[in-house]
Formats: C-alpha cells, sequence, structure tokens
C-alpha cells in the first residue's frame, strides 16, 4: 500500500466500521436477544454504569493487549477500528435513525440482516489491510495460530463471550444462540464469496503504516 492509495482505504475502513456498528443495532434491536459480544457489552454496562458503545472501546482495548501477549499486534486499523466501532453505535443510538421493530416477523428480518451486516462489515475493513479490530485480529491470529477455519474460531470466541456475558446479566434469548453459531459461518462465507483468506493475508503494522511513500 501507499499514500497515494490511503484516502481510498480510509474510507472503505470507516465503511466496514459503520456497518460492524449497523449490523450490531440491527441485532440488537431486534429484541431476540443481544450478539454474544452485545450480551458481553450489556452485562459490563449493568455492573459499572458505562453506555453500551463506551463498553466495547474498553473491551476493544483490553482485547488487543490480551492479543499482543499472543503476539498478534495491533495496526492502525485496530486502533481505530477499537474507538470507531463504539462511536458509531453511540450516534446510531442517538440519532434514532434505525426503528425498533414491533412484529416478530420484522424482528426476525432484523436478527438476520443484522448477522449479514456485519459479516460484510468485518470484510469490508479487514480487508483493507491496515489491521483487524481487536476481536477479528484475535479471530484471524488463533486461525493462524491453529490452522482452524474461521467459522470454528469464530465461534469459540462468540460461545466464550456469550457464557460470561450471561454470567454478569447480559440479555440472552433465542437471537443470542442463533447469532453465537451463525456469525462465524456468515464471516467465513462472505471472505469465500470475496476470495479473502484471513490465513494468508498479511496487515500493516503501525511501523509500516508511518514509514509509506507516496508512488
Amino acid at each position: 500500500m501507499t499514500l497515494k492509495k490511503l484516502p481510498t482505504k480510509l474510507l472503505q475502513l470507516f465503511l466496514g466500521f459503520f456497518l460492524i456498528a449497523l449490523g450490531v443495532i440491527f441485532m440488537r434491536y431486534s429484541n431476540l436477544g443481544l450478539n454474544p459480544w452485545g450480551t458481553f457489552h450489556e452485562g459490563v454496562s449493568k455492573i459499572t454504569g458505562l453506555r453500551f458503545g463506551t463498553v466495547t472501546q474498553l473491551t476493544g482495548l483490553t482485547i488487543i493487549c490480551i492479543s499482543m501477549l499472543l503476539k498478534i499486534y495491533p495496526g492502525i486499523g485496530t486502533l481505530l477500528n477499537m474507538y470507531f466501532c463504539g462511536f458509531f453505535i453511540n450516534v446510531i443510538d442517538d440519532t434514532n435513525i434505525i426503528l425498533h421493530p414491533e412484529t416478530p416477523m420484522v424482528k426476525v428480518i432484523y436478527l438476520i440482516l443484522g448477522i449479514w451486516i456485519l459479516a460484510f462489515g468485518i470484510y469490508t475493513y479487514i480487508s483493507v489491510g491496515l489491521g483487524a479490530g481487536p476481536r477479528d485480529g484475535l479471530m484471524v491470529g488463533l486461525v493462524k495460530i491453529t490452522k482452524y477455519n474461521v467459522s470454528l474460531i469464530r465461534t469459540i470466541i462468540e460461545l466464550s463471550a456469550l457464557f460470561v456475558g450471561y454470567l454478569l446479566g447480559g440479555t440472552v434469548g433465542i437471537g443470542t444462540i442463533i447469532s453465537a453459531f451463525s456469525i462465524g459461518y456468515a464471516i467465513e462465507l462472505v471472505f469465500k464469496l470475496r476470495k479473502y483468506d484471513s490465513k494468508k493475508v498479511s496487515h500493516l503494522s503501525m511501523v509500516q503504516f508511518f514509514t509509506m511513500k507516496y508512488k
């Protein structure tokens, strides 16, 4: 990557962050149960009194620290993801641009739509190569370390977040269970459709990002 391509890449990066936030909002507004990380964030939010989006940001920072112990180092995209996904969640919440569904059918549509928007959002930003977000970086790193596929690793991560979130008092419903087992497969399918191999792709480190040359 060069500085000449950076504006386009950053635009794609932020589009991915917005789609992730939008996907989370759709799943949350379905009222069928939060996605696993949503359950975790809500549980922490209830205990600490912090806003949902703020907890998302702080969780990201914690995961970055854990990932670094596994030699999974952050890129500029990792740090931006940590802040802006939570930021966009708060913005969407505050502006009320997404209506709350009332009928069961629309709630199911919200849940399914949220899962796929989230999956496309993850692909959109992660394919830029500027560093995976905290949760996705952990996923990609574990895929490379264990050689297992994305769907299995992501499902294990989601179920772990769900379990801890439940213990903290986060909301769990049928939608939570569905998303826990389907998000990983949705991400893997999007990766395959876009011919993106997370086992082979390397991301730009912080040092490489700040030493890029204009071409």
